[in-house]
């Protein structure tokens, strides 16, 4: 039975795309069962870009350092953009990876097999599937970049956080800043009451006793009240 240390990647940390942490643990897991396969530890990265080379890489940096320790036979990744999205980080990944007596395998290929001077295409195979990996990340983020500069012509949000009171809506090139319903009351009660002069200080403990929250804190602060306000155009 092979012995596997599983690696998952995601780019950013709320990515959400086809091979997002979930999707690449299932895959793994299926790969492994038709496979004799057992997988003895979960190694990741998340929000971890795959042009970093992998010793800079804390979850596959990791799944390295413990193949020895675990007796495992290899480290198995969803496919080979999780290893690498650079030829060369690819390369690099892989020649640690058999430099440290371990083997490579992906959910869609079964095993990177290594360089042998006799099978020159096995090289070539996998280098040109590292360049394809390359290439297509190359291209979605220049789709990335016109889409934001399309919507920064149009006067529309491209990047960045949302106001309190507001939150993303619509896909792709039509997102953009919507009212968000739980938000707005406690934002329009904080213009209210700064209008009619309440200290930061008192209008945080109202919205505390109508139980009106902020967005990432149990509790109003008298700065989180001012930032708000401060955004709605008021001091």
């Amino acid at each position: 039975m092979l012995k596997l240390i599983g690696y998952l990647r995601v780019s950013s940390a709320g990515q959400v795309e086809a091979w997002g942490l979930d999707r690449q643990e299932a895959a793994i897991r299926r790969w492994a069962k038709a496979n004799d396969g057992r997988i003895v530890k979960w190694c990741r990265d998340e929000g971890v870009s795959g042009t970093v080379e992998a010793v800079e890489r804390p979850g596959l940096a990791e799944a390295i350092e413990l193949m020895a320790p675990l007796k495992a036979d290899g480290i198995i990744a969803a496919d080979m953009d999780r290893y690498a999205r650079k030829l060369m980080v690819q390369e690099a990944a892989f020649g640690v990876i058999w430099q440290r007596g371990g083997r490579a395998f992906t959910a869609t290929g079964g095993e990177v097999l290594q360089d042998q001077d006799d099978d020159a295409a096995r090289t070539l195979i996998r280098q040109v599937l590292g360049a394809v990996a390359q290439y297509e990340k190359t291209q979605a983020v220049m789709r990335m970049r016109h889409g934001r500069l399309a919507k920064q012509r149009a006067g529309r949000k491209s990047t960045g956080s949302y106001a309190f009171g507001f939150h993303g809506e619509g896909r792709g090139r039509e997102r953009d800043a919507a009212p968000n319903p739980a938000e707005q009351a406690a934002r329009d009660e904080i213009v209210r009451r700064r209008k009619a002069k309440e200290s930061f200080r008192e209008i945080a403990a109202a919205l505390d006793a109508a139980g009106l929250k902020p967005r990432r804190a149990d509790r109003w602060s008298a700065m989180a009240v001012r930032s708000v306000a401060r955004r709605a155009g008021l001091s």
